[in-house]
């Protein structure tokens, strides 16, 4: 009589709890405890994140488990407010100065660097990097671009009226991809994207030879930069700090239609009904 191979299946719920074991072995839970609101050092592999400011992320998304490399965009979002930081200044006129030049230095050494990490962040981070570098060029006196007597003659006001409102455009697009983030987070696009448009208004005024209205809105330009620059230093503290750092975090505010905040709603909810 032949013998007969007899096989076994394993247990199926068995083997999953083994490779759920492993998985959390070898993808340890996300570090980025940063703060309550958060909780990414509870994530575990094939959750998601809440939208988060200080990683640039304005929706749900699915934590890095093979990072290398440290969380970049609190360095662009550092290096995008403090150059903004120092051109509002400029813009309001602080202390009586008004030339932008001190800005080359920063936009060229700072202001231009692109982090990346997702597609937001690097669309982000990456197209204002680019903007900073374009402007550090356009204020450079040795390439002549708005020199009075250089090729837009006459003109100068229109055309960078023109690379404002593209400005402009372009972060309200990104605006509308904040509206389910926290309120930190829109706000710095919001701020910004007034920043564009105040500028760029000032200077189709002063093409206009509006002296008045020029300098009033190239100030309100500068006020709105302050504030996204403010805006932007405080989303990268939050990306910064954890409890190996700080005492204390800085509170993420999630809008009320937002999915976390329904989670924390529902969540509420089940207590009180408990």
């Amino acid at each position: 009589m032949a013998d007969e191979t007899v096989n076994i299946a394993p247990n199926e719920k068995e083997t999953n709890g083994v490779q759920q074991q492993q998985q959390q072995q070898e993808f340890p839970r996300q570090g980025f405890t940063h703060n309550h609101h958060s909780d990414f050092h509870e994530m575990t592999i094939g959750q998601y994140a809440q939208a988060f400011g200080g990683a640039l992320q304005p929706g749900a998304w699915r934590p890095y488990e093979h990072r290398k490399l440290a969380n970049p965009a609190p360095l662009g979002l550092s290096a995008f407010a403090l150059t903004t930081f120092v051109l509002s200044a400029i813009n309001m006129h602080a202390r009586g100065v008004s030339a932008p030049n001190v800005v080359v230095s920063l936009a060229f050494g700072y202001g231009g660097l692109v982090a990346a990490g997702n597609t937001f962040g690097a669309t982000a981070l990456g197209s204002y990097g680019g903007f900073w570098i374009s402007y550090g060029i356009l204020l450079t006196p040795e390439w002549g671009i708005t020199a009075p007597d250089g090729p837009y003659k006459g003109d100068v006001a229109s055309v960078l009226g023109f690379f404002l409102t593209g400005w402009f455009i372009f972060t309200t697009v990104l605006l509308l991809c904040t509206l389910r983030s926290t309120v930190a987070f829109f706000l710095l696009f919001l701020f910004l994207d007034l920043a564009f448009f105040f500028l760029a208004m000032e200077q189709y005024a002063a093409d206009l030879g509006n002296e008045t209205a020029s300098l009033a809105l190239q100030k309100t330009g500068g006020l709105f930069g302050f504030l996204a620059a403010f805006a932007a230093w405080y989303n990268a503290l939050a990306g910064i700090q954890d409890s190996s750092n700080s005492f204390f975090q800085v509170p993420v505010i999630h809008f009320p239609w937002s999915e976390a905040a329904r989670e924390r709603r529902a969540s509420k909810s089940e207590r009180a009904q408990a």
